[in-house]
């Protein structure tokens, strides 16, 4: 999917001294949303058109988390300028801005956790609508790509359908009547960071690691440097490797690939949906691993009913994560031309939220 704008892998933030935003554009241009997905590796942000949902543009960038949480929000802040500025200079109105995060966060855009971007207890929301000059709202980084697949990817018009991400992490999102599932405090989405606890045939109970440690991308490179000390690839060089016939390469793909469609079985089993949408940099890959997952996923449904069911590719690929923020800001922009409640308590009611042009 080109951007119509394209210039994936730019340094937006480059020469940025200063976080106002530009305020050049007519208030008759055509609206437009910024979206920035955070992750634990990279930042990936683009303008999505308002009404007609076309991308404008893309950037990416690292996120390098281990330097803290400010430096994070500072490389978003010059990200989320130099984005509008580009939109400006297509002739669109930056009208709001969306994050998703690698992180838990609250039914009301609060983040609760701190597993891998320090921005638990920051009031984010606030901090970078003050830097960027326009409304912000913040969500889990799976549900919105999952919000994404469901407005304009392939959950489009499904009952319902589950969402999972493969990348630097592990997460899903189950999505009912196109409106990802909030849960009773937002807490939805993890389901491969807890150690496991499973009974072995001589009746003992045995302790894992949890899906994350040994099938999420970092993962697959550290078990490939356990083997080979002086490996210095990356997960993807891994997937390279394997291609080429490196045996050693494609047991570990298959073995994460197996491990990722049990548990994802498990969560077919208890939720019944009517698809499975795949997405993040690792499940949008082919070959050994994604064969091993899906073989694994039929294999431990447990009703022939459902051992049939549909496992496809996010269709927005990687920009679900930043298109479902954009959607994200959307919904709350709309929220706020109602003046029905204030911004937080409505800034995820995706029932609004029904685009009529695709992508």
């Amino acid at each position: 999917m080109a951007a119509e704008g394209g210039d994936r892998g730019d340094e937006p933030g480059a020469g940025c001294t200063s976080f106002a935003a530009v305020s050049g554009s007519p208030a008759t241009a055509p609206g437009g949303l910024i979206g920035v997905d955070v992750g634990g590796t990279k930042c990936a942000g683009g303008i999505l058109a308002l009404e007609e949902n076309r991308i404008l543009a893309t950037s990416v960038q690292p996120t390098l988390p281990q330097r803290g949480g400010l430096a994070v929000l500072n490389d978003v802040a010059k990200l989320v300028v130099a984005l509008c500025a580009k939109a400006e200079r297509l002739g669109i109105r930056p009208l709001a801005v969306g994050v998703g995060v690698a992180e838990l966060v609250s039914r009301d855009g609060v983040i609760l956790s701190e597993a891998t971007i320090g921005w638990k207890g920051l009031p984010i929301r606030e901090l970078l609508s003050r830097e960027v000059s326009l409304p912000v709202a913040v969500d889990a980084d799976v549900r919105a790509a999952a919000r994404a697949e469901a407005a304009l990817g392939s959950g489009s018009g499904l009952g319902s359908f589950l969402y999972v991400t493969l990348g630097t992490g592990i997460s899903s999102c189950l999505v009912i009547d196109g409106v990802p599932y909030l849960g009773a405090g937002g807490l939805t989405g993890t389901f491969a960071s807890q150690r496991v606890t499973i009974a072995n045939d001589q009746g003992e109970l045995v302790t894992g690691p949890p899906l994350e440690a040994f099938a999420s991308g970092p993962a697959i490179a550290s078990r490939m440097r356990a083997v080979i000390q002086d490996y210095s690839g990356s997960a993807a060089d891994v997937v390279t490797l394997a291609g080429q016939g490196n045996d050693l390469a494609a047991s570990i793909l298959q073995t994460a690939g197996r491990a990722v469609g049990g548990a994802v079985a498990q969560l077919v089993n208890v939720l019944d949906p009517n698809l499975v949408v795949v997405g993040g940099g690792l499940g949008l890959i082919g070959g050994v691993f994604r064969e091993s997952l899906e073989q694994s996923l039929r294999e431990h449904i447990w009703s022939e009913l459902n051992r049939g069911i549909p496992l496809v590719s996010a269709r927005l690929g990687v920009d679900a994560g930043w298109i479902g923020a954009a959607l994200t800001a959307r919904m709350l922009i709309r929220a706020l031309d109602r003046n029905e409640q204030n911004e937080s308590s409505l800034a995820f009611d995706d029932h609004r939220l029904r685009p009529s042009h695709p992508l």
